[in-house]
């Protein structure tokens, strides 16, 4: 027997009828019994904003949901008790949610651009009416990371977090690694299928993990890593000879956000963080995630290493995450939007780029003289750097790719050692080096 719901309805305004926006009202409409059975109360669609008001899109809506193309038909209605932001971007998005706060409505964002970015003003705002602010869609999809850091493991002191965040770069990787493909191929292939957008900046150039990571930094570690000053490198551009001789060596090349925190002996906590293509050994789990899927690595104190690992992008999978958040707000939970009890989240004292250390897999064309190995060793040695592996390639028009894995070196020795060996003039072309994970 269906159980009655003990509550008033949850009335829902929409921002966005996407993707994702689609997969929400469609969800609401199939689950509505499991909704009415978790929360006690009906959720209920009442207006969704779009740019243009089509009949077919009305016809999408259940009965008795309007569409509108004027914000403040949201962020105004008295009987609108959430918004749902969903239209991505910064600038309306922001003034969207805004708005709405000052009218005491409850958000549910997927927006993690805006709140990686310039998102202070809104947790003060969201924290001064009392209101939620809840954002699980904004990262990592169908896989649950923001809830898990403000909840189960909010009794953990987080020492490392780790992730694949962004599911087209790694589609990208994937498809290059498993079947050879060159990287404009990839894109490409990853373009036709829906997977990359026609301008795909934000997921290539690591924009969009970086977006991501700035998130879990605030949740995990409770410190604020301004974007401006996040470290990225995405994969445009990736070599194919560097994913075939990363697999000669045992990695797999991945696009992988890291934050790693650092206590020095004043006990003051440090934190080095940033977005790299890294060599991930073939045993890692992070080694095996393939395709659009997404995971994210945490290392607690208490915990242990624990490991998620979920579809990363789609309509019903980030759409499920979000309804998740509707079904929070329907409980009428306490507010908790960033995890800390803190008036203002301390910004992070940061650990500079230059001063991370890791070994290194180097690439450089070189030409195919005696001597040129000796000399390429000596400017590593000026700089503390000992190589563990070589291998030598076979010569194409006097040119031969020299490949080395180092032992662990700062970036900066790196950065000095290579530039040594450009002085030298045996390089055919720029040297190619990217971290491995430890």
């Amino acid at each position: 027997m269906t159980q009655e719901a003990t509550k008033k309805p949850l009335y829902v305004g929409l921002a966005g009828m996407g993707t994702v926006g689609g997969g929400l009202v469609e969800l609401l409409e199939k689950d509505a019994e499991l909704i009415r059975r978790r929360t006690g109360r009906d959720i209920v669609l009442r207006k969704v904003l779009v740019r243009s008001a089509t009949p077919e899109r009305a016809a999408m809506l259940p009965e008795g949901c309007e569409l509108t193309t004027d914000p403040a038909d949201l962020t105004d209605d008295p009987e609108i008790d959430v918004v749902v932001e969903l239209i991505g971007g910064t600038g309306a998005a922001r003034s969207l949610i805004s708005r709405a706060l000052d009218h005491g409505k409850h958000i549910v964002t997927a927006n993690k651009a805006l709140l990686a970015e310039d998102s202070k003003q809104l947790f003060a705002k969201a924290r001064e009416k009392n209101c939620l602010l809840r954002y699980e869609g904004s990262v990592a999809g169908a896989i649950p990371i923001v809830e898990t850091l403000g909840g189960p493991l909010a009794g953990n002191r987080i020492l490392s977090l780790m992730g694949i965040l962004n599911g087209t770069s790694n589609y990208i990787l994937s498809e290059m690694t498993s079947n050879g493909l060159d990287f404009e191929t990839a894109l490409s292939q990853a373009q036709e299928l829906g997977y990359a957008e026609a301008d795909p900046t934000l997921d290539v150039d690591g924009f969009d993990a970086a977006h991501k990571l700035i998130l879990l930094i605030r949740l995990a570690f409770g410190l604020d890593y301004p974007f401006s000053s996040m470290p990225v490198q995405g994969i445009r551009g990736l070599d194919s000879r560097d994913i075939a001789m990363a697999r000669e060596f045992g990695y797999r090349i991945k696009l992988v956000a890291e934050a790693r925190l650092h206590e020095d002996g004043d006990g003051r906590p440090r934190l080095e963080a940033g977005v790299f293509p890294m060599l991930v050994h073939h045993t890692y789990l992070l080694a095996r995630v393939g395709g659009v899927y997404n995971a994210v690595r945490l290392e607690g104190a208490a915990s242990g290493s624990l490991f998620l690992h979920g579809r990363g992008a789609g309509a019903l999978p980030t759409a499920g995450v979000v309804l998740s958040d509707l079904l929070a707000v329907a409980r009428e939970e306490r507010p908790n939007n960033t995890g800390f009890a803190d008036d203002e989240i301390l910004s992070a004292d940061i650990v500079s780029p230059e001063d991370w250390h890791s070994e290194f897999y180097v690439r450089v064309m070189v030409h195919d003289e005696p001597g040129v190995l000796r000399d390429i060793a000596g400017c590593m040695a000026d700089e503390g750097i000992s190589m563990a592996q070589v291998i030598q390639k076979e010569v194409r028009d006097d040119v031969v790719p020299l490949v080395f894995m180092t032992h662990d070196a700062s970036a900066q020795s790196m950065n000095r050692a290579l530039q040594k060996v450009r002085e030298k003039g045996v390089l055919r072309a720029a040297p190619v080096y990217y971290r491995i994970l430890q």
